[in-house]
């Protein structure tokens, strides 16, 4: 092991001695920023390689408009909210599910089937459930859909904030903002849509597309082939996860997808409105899209004052650049979705990044 670290360290330390300037890397998953942190990996690229924090991280890209639709639901007394775990505390200016609403309305659970049986526990109330996640979750929403139709369980519906990662990869190097020369491609996701999806993104944008695990030394292996790759002007795609991640995905899984949803606009926090990039029910299963049966507004309302989440899931800023990071926005006290999420840029700089400081001044 040690010897594939140090291997891995010099074709990183070599390759970036060949590149004419500084080169942004963009780890899109927000699993790929905790473990960066948490295993020390930043102290040790070179000078001039950056690692840039993604629209990875399902619960920070879901805009303002839904979480208050969410709100609303939830204030209803013939509704029960079915979420996970970290969408309750995801603040707005009406509150939070964690705030506002009665405890009997809102359930926390582990899966979209848990919530299915929730529905058929309480027949006299329509069960929601919070659909946020991307590929690597709408799978088992599509399945509980589906399960639901099958058996007429009518009051089970979904509120969709599914989307695909690929279109904000892409959405981002279309910005004359964002600043970033290749991608650390998300595991799980990856394990679901195959490598062969980010193809387009190295044959329009001519941009390394490497796919890595969680381990630190898949994800060093991965950001030294990145720098191989720059340095040689031969972007591609690769992956350094083949256990799990096969050019193709996971072909059942997607066939689900493409069964229960369809294409549609969506909005990302920070980004905006990608074409394409939310995934909505069909309209033979109309009847569970929570938005139509309560006719929800797609209304995009304003982040909370002063937060720039938007701008950190953009790779624009880190999170210590906001004036409210580690002071009025904590993780006891979360202004945006960033602190909030266990996969959230900002909650990982709080939590490792300022021990790291800690630990230098001492």
């Amino acid at each position: 092991m040690l010897q594939r670290i140090w291997k891995a360290h010099n074709l990183m330390d070599l390759a970036c001695k060949d590149l004419p300037c500084s080169l942004n890397i963009m780890e899109v998953c927000g699993t790929h920023t905790v473990s960066i942190f948490r295993n020390g990996i930043r102290p040790t690229l070179p000078a001039n390689l950056r690692l840039l924090s993604g629209p990875g991280c399902p619960v920070c890209v879901t805009d303002q408009g839904y979480i208050e639709n969410v709100l609303t639901l939830a204030g209803r007394d013939d509704i029960i909210i079915a979420t996970y775990g970290d969408m309750i505390r995801v603040p707005s200016k009406n509150g939070s599910l964690e705030k506002r609403a009665d405890n009997q309305n809102v359930k926390i659970v582990l899966s979209s089937m848990e919530a299915l049986d929730i529905a058929k526990q309480n027949p006299s109330k329509t069960v929601v459930f919070v659909a946020v996640g991307f590929e690597t979750t709408t799978p088992a929403t599509a399945i509980a859909v589906r399960y639901a139709a099958a058996e007429n369980i009518k009051n089970f519906c979904i509120l969709s904030a599914h989307k695909t990662v690929v279109p904000a990869m892409e959405a981002l190097l279309s910005s004359e903002k964002a600043k970033i020369d290749a991608f650390i491609c998300p595991g799980h996701v990856s394990v679901i849509i195959g490598s062969d999806a980010y193809n387009p993104i190295v044959t329009k944008y001519k941009k390394p597309c490497v796919v890595a695990g969680f381990e630190p030394m898949q994800i060093i292996e991965g950001i030294a082939q990145i720098c191989s790759q720059v340095a040689a002007h031969a972007p591609k795609v690769e992956s350094m996860y083949h256990a799990v991640v096969t050019p193709q995905g996971n072909v059942k899984a997607k066939a689900i997808i493409d069964e229960m949803f369809e294409p549609a606009d969506g909005v990302w926090r920070g980004i905006g409105v990608i074409k394409n990039s939310a995934l909505v029910l069909r309209d033979k299963f109309s009847e569970f899209d929570a938005a139509k049966r309560f006719g929800l507004s797609d209304g995009h309302p304003e982040d909370m004052p002063g937060c720039h989440c938007g701008e950190v899931l953009c790779g624009l800023i880190d999170p210590p650049q906001c004036k409210l990071f580690a002071t009025t926005c904590n993780p006891d006290n979360p202004i945006g979705p960033c602190m909030v999420s266990s996969e959230g840029a900002c909650s990982a700089w709080f939590k490792y990044g300022r021990r790291k400081k800690r630990e230098n001044k001492q």
